[in-house]
């Protein structure tokens, strides 16, 4: 085992039964969880795709009309979808019911997905399951396990950044079925993309051609100054709902201090980050009183990009489809067809409605 980040988190890795990696992030020294062997039969891992853009059935496809990568990946038909809580691949390992994670407990584990959208040598894709308890999620999380699981995403945003073929790394969660979440355990993913994103191209390119500063930060302090959209804030991060929200509810989560990814996170802030984030997602869930469907994803400056580097800020968005206690916000023709975003609700009472949850 291995110290990781700034706080006491310990990493130990490990194989699955076909070759995964798979890497354990612990709270307490001396474990050593990866000595677990995976019991499973599992057959080894077919070839990754040949070539630049892959295979027929697992790649990527350029659209020169919009300009944009598109991943196909025919082998995730076939994942796991949905099984009895009992049958969970992602609990623990228990005599008679081996799963993907050969431990008996855990803390926080990330293992290479077996049915990923992206494999290498053209990406990777990951699973970061946040607490070894079904029945939790990270909203019920303490700030202590947020710490770890913000470790674990610094170091794998590290490792999979320094893969000769990265040019992003995503970390994110999707919670709630009618996100299309097929597994209900407290779980999130990373991917390692060989292309930069469209809405993080987006993003760099305005960013780039901002004039008068940096647009990042003038954003942020244009909401502070406003105040009428800041959901929550404390001395090291600020959330708060944007101006032109494109999601009935959806906040982004911004670091006082601009940095262009996780890893370059101070120790103040990555220690600050756990009990603001957590007041975000509490609010959701209490906006209207059940757990809320949401989507959290972190925006990384791309890697070996020197220029996006210099100008990019880090942060969380987490967005809702959620617009009422009985209704969802679908995309429409508008959406779908043009890229044309019609919101609901107005971004100031989004704003305050979050703000006034918990003291409903």
């Amino acid at each position: 085992m291995v110290p990781v980040g700034t706080q006491s988190t310990w990493k130990a890795s490990g194989r699955l039964a076909d070759g995964r990696e798979i890497v354990y992030f612990d709270e307490t020294p001396g474990l050593d969880r990866a000595v677990a062997r995976d019991t499973r039969p599992l057959p080894p891992r077919p070839p990754g795709p040949p070539g630049p853009i892959g295979s027929a059935e697992q790649g990527i496809r350029w659209d020169p009309l919009a300009g944009e990568w598109v991943v196909i990946a025919a082998a995730r038909q076939d994942r796991t979808f949905l099984p009895p809580a009992d049958q969970c691949p992602l609990d623990p390992s228990a005599p008679g019911r081996p799963t993907e994670i050969p431990a008996s407990s855990y803390d926080v584990v990330v293992f290479e997905n077996r049915f990923p959208s992206l494999r290498e040598p053209l990406g990777r894709c990951e699973v970061v399951c946040f607490t070894s308890d079904h029945d939790s999620s990270f909203a019920r999380l303490v700030p202590r396990r947020v710490r770890t699981v913000l470790e674990a995403w610094v170091d794998r945003t590290e490792v999979l950044a320094a893969l000769p073929e990265t040019r992003q790394v995503y970390c994110f969660e999707n919670r709630g079925e009618e996100i299309g979440v097929t597994l209900h355990h407290p779980h999130g993913q990373i991917y390692a993309f060989p292309f930069v994103a469209p809405r993080l191209e987006r993003m760099v390119a305005q960013a780039i051609g901002y004039v008068g500063g940096n647009l990042f930060d003038d954003l942020v302090a244009t909401e502070l100054r406003a105040g009428t959209r800041i959901v929550a804030r404390n001395e090291h991060w600020v959330a708060f709902v944007p101006q032109a929200a494109r999601w009935p509810y959806e906040v982004r989560i911004f670091p006082a201090a601009r940095v262009p990814d996780l890893p370059a996170l101070g120790e103040a802030a990555r220690e600050a980050f756990g009990p603001l984030y957590l007041d975000v997602l509490r609010r959701f869930d209490a906006l209207f009183d059940r757990p809320t469907p949401y989507i959290a994803a972190w925006h990384q400056a791309p890697v070996k990009d020197a220029a996006a580097r210099g100008v990019f800020a880090a942060h969380l968005q987490v967005l809702s489809v959620r617009r009422a206690p009985d209704k969802l916000k679908y995309l429409a023709g508008t959406e779908s067809g043009m890229g044309v975003w019609i919101n609901d609700i107005v971004p100031e009472q989004a704003a305050m409605r979050l703000r006034e949850a918990c003291q409903q």
